[in-house]
C-alpha cells in the first residue's frame, strides 16, 4: 500500500508538471536561452489644424545591462556611470545581483553618449532606440498637451487622453544566448519592425494659440494676478482654438521633482475648476427671457419692458443690491438692453424671479450648467448648482446675476457660444481629426450638436444687445472700430471659508465677433487681479488684443 501511495504521488507530480506547469516551463526555458532587445515604437505627432508640428520626436536611446554576461561588474558600473552621469556603487550593486536577467540603466540617452559607450565595447551591455518627447513650443498650450513618461507614455493632458492612439506598438530585436546570457556563435537574429503610433490633428490654431498666449502673460504680469486665463471657441462647432493657462511651464523642461508645482503648473483650470461668473452670466439668464418672451410666456419682459430703478431687492427677507449706487442716473428707465449695458443686478435678478425656479432651471440645464460639457479631456468638473429641490427665492435671485452658482471657464464660453450662434449647443472638442503614421489616412471629426436651448430669432437678439454692450455699455474697451464684437463684462468677489474674501475679485469679459454672425468667441478670466479690479478695465481690453491679432492674421475685413 506504501508503495502504491508514493507512486501516486510520483504520478500526480509528473502530470502537475507537464500537463498545468508545462507551458510555463517552456517560457522560463525560452527565456534562459533568448534575449529581446525591445525597439519602441515612434509616439505619433501632434500638430494644429494647419499642419504646425506641436509635439514630435527626437530620437535617442535606452541602455540595458544583462548581469550574467558582465565580465567585470565593478569595471562596467564605472565605465557606465562616468558617461551617463549615474551612480557607481549603486549600479555595481544592482549589476552584481542575479535575480534578474536584464536591468534597465537609462533611457532616453543621446546618440553622443552611445558613441562613447560602443567604444568601450562593454561585455553584456545592449542598446535600443526609443523616443524623446520634443515641444516645439515650450510653454505654449502646455496643460493642454500634457507630458509623457520616461517611457513615452502618456501622463496628463492630450497626451493621456490620447495615448492609444499616439501610442504605437513596440518591436523587437530577438537572438538566441547561452546559459549565461551571452550571444552564441551562430545566433539567429529575428527582428519585429515596430509600429509607429498615428497622429492627432487638434482644433487649435497655433498662431491664434500664441497671440492668447502673449496677452495673458501681459496682463497677468502688469495686473499682479493670481493667475490668468483664457479659451477662444469656434462658436459654430465649439472647436477649441486656443486655450491658455498662466503661469505655465515649459514642456521641454517638465519639473519632475517638484510634485506640488508640477500639479499646479499642469492644471488646466479652464476646464478642471470652477469659479463663481458674476455678472458674465446675465447673458444666460437674458437669453431665457428672449426666449420665453417669444414663446409668449406672460412672466417675460419684454424687450421694451422698463425695469424697476431701485437699487435694492428684499427677497427672503434678504436685501440683494446692485453694484452700483446708481447716483448717476444710469440705472433708471432700464430694458432689458440697457440694464446689460449697466449690467444692473435688480433687473437680472427680476428675470430669475418671475420665470420661477422650475422654468429658469430647464435653462440652466439645456445651457450646458451643472454638467460636464463632454470636452474630449480628462478631469472636467461638474459646476455646481445649488439643487432645484432646496432652491429658495433668495438664491434664485442671485443666480439671476451669476452668484450661488459655480461654473468651468469652458462651461461659460460654451453657454454664451449656444447664446450668440443661432442657438446650437455643441460638444466642445480639441481633436480635429487623426492621421495615420504614413499620413495617407485622415480621420476627421464631425461636430456634435447637444441640444439647442434657445431659437435663432432668440439669439440674434441677444446677440445685437450685446452688441450695445460694448458699444456703449461697461465692454467699451472690447471695442474695435469698424468691427461689430459683442460682449459682457463680470467681476465677482470671491469667497473663502463661506465668507467674502476682502479685495479678492474675479475680473472677466466674454466676447465674441463679428456679433451678426459670430466667428471668434473668447473668455478672459484675471484671478485676484491688484488695484483696478473691474473686468471692463482688467479682461476686455485683452480680448480686444487678441481679437484685433485675429484680424490681423486671419486678413478680416471690416464690416461696417
Amino acid at each position: 500500500m506504501a508503495i502504491a501511495f508514493i507512486f501516486c504521488i510520483i504520478f500526480a507530480r509528473f502530470f502537475y508538471i507537464q500537463a498545468v506547469w508545462g507551458s510555463e516551463l517552456v517560457y522560463r526555458a525560452t527565456d534562459q536561452w533568448n534575449r529581446e532587445i525591445p525597439v519602441i515604437a515612434a509616439r505619433g505627432q501632434i500638430t494644429d489644424r494647419n499642419g504646425q508640428l506641436i509635439a514630435g520626436n527626437r530620437t535617442t536611446y535606452s541602455v540595458f545591462v544583462r548581469p550574467n554576461a558582465v565580465v567585470d561588474p565593478l569595471a562596467c558600473a564605472e565605465e557606465l556611470s562616468e558617461v551617463l552621469g549615474l551612480d557607481g556603487a549603486e549600479l555595481a550593486k544592482r549589476l552584481s545581483g542575479t535575480k534578474v536577467s536584464e536591468i534597465t540603466v537609462a533611457r532616453q540617452v543621446e546618440k553622443e553618449k552611445i558613441e562613447e559607450l560602443t567604444a568601450l565595447a562593454l561585455a553584456g551591455v545592449y542598446y535600443a532606440r526609443d523616443n524623446t518627447r520634443t515641444y516645439t513650443y515650450g510653454e505654449a498650450l502646455c496643460q493642454v498637451l500634457g507630458f509623457t513618461a520616461i517611457d513615452g507614455t502618456g501622463l496628463s493632458g492630450m497626451e493621456k487622453y490620447y495615448d492609444n492612439v499616439l501610442g504605437g506598438i513596440d518591436g523587437e530585436i530577438a537572438y538566441t544566448t547561452d546559459i549565461v546570457g551571452v550571444q552564441t556563435e551562430n545566433s539567429t537574429i529575428v527582428y519585429r519592425e515596430a509600429v509607429a503610433g498615428d497622429g492627432i490633428r487638434l482644433t487649435i490654431d497655433m498662431d491664434i494659440q500664441l497671440s492668447a498666449e502673449q496677452a495673458m502673460r501681459s496682463v497677468y504680469l502688469s495686473s499682479g494676478a493670481k493667475k490668468v486665463s483664457c479659451v477662444v471657441l469656434d462658436p459654430n462647432d465649439f472647436g477649441v482654438l486656443a486655450m491658455v493657462n498662466y503661469p505655465s511651464y515649459d514642456l521641454n523642461d517638465v519639473p519632475r521633482n517638484d510634485t506640488e508645482k508640477l500639479n499646479t503648473l499642469s492644471r488646466n483650470s479652464l476646464v478642471s475648476d470652477i469659479y463663481e461668473p458674476g455678472s458674465t452670466f446675465k447673458v444666460v439668464t437674458a437669453a431665457a427671457n428672449i426666449e420665453e418672451h417669444l414663446r409668449g410666456n406672460k412672466k417675460a419682459f419684454s424687450p421694451s419692458y422698463v425695469f424697476n430703478g431701485s437699487r435694492t431687492r428684499t427677497v427672503d427677507s434678504t436685501k440683494i443690491k446692485c453694484w452700483s449706487d446708481h447716483s448717476n442716473g444710469k440705472h433708471s428707465n432700464q430694458t432689458l438692453a440697457t440694464a446689460l449695458n449697466n449690467s444692473c443686478n435688480p433687473c437680472f435678478t427680476d428675470i430669475a424671479l418671475a420665470l420661477g425656479k422650475d422654468k429658469f432651471y430647464e435653462y440652466l440645464t439645456a445651457f450646458g450648467l451643472g454638467n460636464v460639457t463632454g470636452l474630449d479631456f480628462n478631469g472636467e468638473a461638474l459646476g455646481m448648482l445649488v439643487p432645484q429641490s432646496l432652491v429658495r427665492d433668495c438664491d434664485l435671485a442671485r443666480i439671476g446675476f451669476g452668484q450661488t452658482v459655480a461654473v468651468s471657464g469652458l462651461q461659460l464660453a460654451c453657454a454664451t457660444a449656444a447664446a450668440v450662434n443661432g442657438g446650437n449647443y455643441y460638444v466642445p472638442h480639441l481633436l480635429k481629426g487623426i492621421v495615420s503614421a504614413d499620413g495617407k489616412r485622415v480621420e476627421e471629426y464631425s461636430p456634435v450638436i447637444k441640444q439647442r436651448p434657445i431659437s435663432a430669432q432668440a439669439s440674434r437678439s441677444l446677440a445685437e444687445m450685446l452688441e450695445g454692450v460694448v458699444k456703449e455699455g461697461s465692454g467699451k474697451k472690447a471695442y474695435i472700430e469698424g468691427y461689430k464684437v459683442g460682449g459682457k463684462t463680470g467681476t465677482a468677489q470671491k469667497y473663502e471659508d463661506g465668507h467674502i474674501a476682502q479685495g479678492k475679485y474675479v475680473s472677466s469679459f466674454v466676447g465674441f465677433f463679428p456679433a451678426n454672425k459670430p466667428q471668434y468667441l473668447a473668455l478672459i478670466i484675471v484671478d485676484e487681479p491688484v488695484g483696478t479690479y473691474y473686468g471692463s478695465a482688467v479682461a476686455a481690453p485683452v480680448a480686444k488684443e487678441i481679437f484685433e491679432d485675429i484680424i490681423k492674421i486671419k486678413n478680416i475685413q471690416r464690416f461696417e
